[in-house]
């Protein structure tokens, strides 16, 4: 039995008031689209496609090797939406799923259900329900005396005593491709112009053909999304299952409420995560961390056993045993090797801090390379950019930088050396060497004993 899955991103989203198709918008740092097809390729047999429309350039560059796509224009309605997919799919699958693109909390499992209901199922079509107190504004569900589905009314339709119905279409669908497409040609097209695809309930039933209702078991699955308010909706939802699986996989997280974790982030088991937090991107955190409260972690690689207390990080790598903060930031390139400790209100950028390096607070890294066991001292400044370029500055292995030295890039200091406090340092340090002042001079050499 072959599925294949039709996602409809066509839409406007006029009510979104955005320059954006609505369907790139994020939730937990993915769009809903990606959700959308997450969710169909677990159950599709073929590749999906995908109905484009608004924003379509933007739309496929997005997901151009999972998909294939069809064009609808002009976009007049879902049932012609689907219908330009009849070329590319009729007679090439036995079942065509279809759902919206703007239903990032649909699960796969459920649209699973669905396509085994339909396989079981005598007529063309399956659909699913769900049973809410809040309607939302979808389509009720009529049922016949034996259970099957009679017809869908629409609010703006629906009499008082159908109003009251609480089970409610989802817009999802399973239909057999075989009736499908003939179907499709038979929709008329209604007041607004436009041709709607739960019209093909009620042709099914006037064909004396049987329509199945899969009742889901989570009503938030319904939340489609059409304005930003909606969108915050989804995003709850969706922070609460992302939080939810990370405990359940060993993660300790203090507020599930304050925490915000992007999809596809990893952590480690027995990491704690404080209030306030926010993971983001491909961030990676490994075990018995903690991180937070207050804390921005973005794209960042985290080893073992660290602790970033009110820290941000982007596109930085952190090994194991690593102590940051509070109050202190890593930019792009950052990598702090095993070991490092690093201060409140320290900064550092495209820098390797190598094993056990101590980094005093008030203190800025940047284009440098660090050696092992070295101490930067508290108010340290790499003075690394003169107004054209940006230039380097290497430290060798256990060097002592006393506080608020100045080192002026480009510029290499000797292992075993050591700066006075307050020095600026403008020339390069040779091993085992004493320097102070403004500008720095070599005082004396350094007996074994006057090293780290």
């Amino acid at each position: 039995m072959s599925v294949t899955a039709v996602l409809l991103a066509a839409g406007q989203g006029t009510r979104m008031k955005s320059d954006f198709p609505k369907v790139l918008h994020p939730i937990c740092g993915q769009p809903m689209l990606g959700y959308a097809l997450d969710a169909v390729e677990e159950v599709s047999t073929e590749k999906p496609v995908v109905v484009i429309g608004n924003g379509a350039e933007q739309v496929s560059e997005l997901i151009a090797e999972q998909v294939r796509f069809v064009i609808q224009e002009p976009r007049l309605g879902t049932g012609h939406a689907v219908l330009q997919v009849e070329s590319l799919l009729k007679g090439q699958t036995d079942h065509v799923v279809v759902t919206y693109a703007d239903m990032p909390l649909l699960r796969s499992e459920t649209i699973r259900e669905l396509v085994e209901t339909q396989t079981e199922n005598t007529g063309p079509i399956t659909l699913l329900t769900v049973v809410a107190d809040d309607p939302r504004g979808f389509g009720r569900i009529v049922r016949q005396s034996d259970g099957t589905v009679k017809e869908i009314i629409e609010e703006a339709q629906a009499s008082p005593d159908e109003l009251q119905i609480k089970e409610l279409n989802a817009g999802a669908y399973c239909f057999s491709s075989s009736w499908l497409w003939e179907a499709l040609h038979r929709i008329k097209v209604s007041p607004k112009g436009e041709y709607y695809l739960t019209d093909l309930i009620g042709l099914a039933v006037a064909d004396g053909l049987a329509v199945q209702a899969v009742v889901g078991s989570d009503p938030t699955e319904l939340i489609g999304v059409n304005t930003r308010i909606h969108l915050s909706e989804a995003e709850a939802v969706m922070r609460e299952r992302i939080n939810r699986f990370h405990m359940l996989n060993g993660a300790t997280i203090i507020d599930p409420q304050s925490t915000y974790i992007d999809k596809g982030i990893r952590i480690g088991q027995d990491t704690v995560i404080l209030p306030n937090t926010y993971l983001r991107g491909r961030t990676e955190i490994g075990s018995r961390c903690e991180i937070g409260p207050n804390s921005l972690i973005c794209d960042t690689k985290i080893g073992n056993n660290c602790r970033l207390l009110m820290a941000v990080t982007d596109n930085a790598v952190v090994e194991d045993h690593v102590d940051i903060g509070p109050f202190a930031r890593l930019r792009k390139g950052a990598y702090l090797c095993k070991g490092v400790h690093m201060g409140n209100f320290g900064e550092v950028k495209d820098s390797t801090l190598r094993a056990g390096v101590k980094m005093g607070h008030f203190s800025y890294i940047g284009n440098a390379d660090i050696g092992a066991e070295t101490n930067i001292g508290a108010g340290t400044i790499t003075c690394n950019y003169d107004g054209t370029k940006k230039h380097p500055t290497e430290i060798g292995e256990n060097v002592f930088i006393g506080s608020d030295t100045m080192l002026v890039a480009p510029l290499k200091i000797g292992k075993h050396s050591r700066t006075g406090a307050g020095s600026v340092v403008t020339k390069d340090v040779p091993e085992d060497t004493l320097v102070a002042g403004v500008p720095a001079r070599p005082i004396r050499k350094l007996k074994e004993k006057d090293g780290n």
